[in-house]
């Protein structure tokens, strides 16, 4: 779940151990928050949104969180109460944290967990199971 060391950046280039480690860190906090209910929007509070991964650009300016409701389900619902409430929350990680600037935040929908499924279908089809077992 966490290949992001062979995720590349906009360079082609693969991310630093800092651009990792402050990912990392800003996801933990983005939990927390999230879990807690700091942000003031009821409509976000009911929600259930696990945060799979947050990306770091190069210079860490721009934060990138990859999220996903519980369930699957109301994924444009939650991406929007998340981008409606991004100053708050960018407030609470970094209030909640050891950073020393608040990196521009910016939210899509986890699509790791599609991929898996994805991957399960195609290695269920009989023509690929028959050259697996092979």
């Amino acid at each position: 779940m966490w290949g992001m060391a062979k995720k590349s950046n906009r360079d082609g280039k693969a991310p630093t151990q800092r651009m990792l480690r402050v990912g990392e860190q800003f996801r933990r906090i983005l939990s927390e928050v999230l879990q807690r209910g700091d942000v003031h929007d009821p409509e976000l509070n009911r929600m259930s949104i696990t945060v799979g991964e947050v990306r770091m650009s190069p210079d860490l300016s721009i934060a990138t969180a990859f999220i996903l409701p519980l369930g699957g389900d109301g994924k444009e619902e939650a991406l929007a109460a998340m981008r409606r409430n991004r100053y708050e929350i960018r407030h609470l990680v970094v209030k909640g944290g050891t950073m020393k600037f608040a990196p521009e935040l910016r939210f899509e929908i986890d699509g790791t967990f599609d991929q898996m499924d994805a991957t399960r279908a195609l290695l269920a089809e009989d023509h690929v199971r028959q050259d697996i077992d092979d």
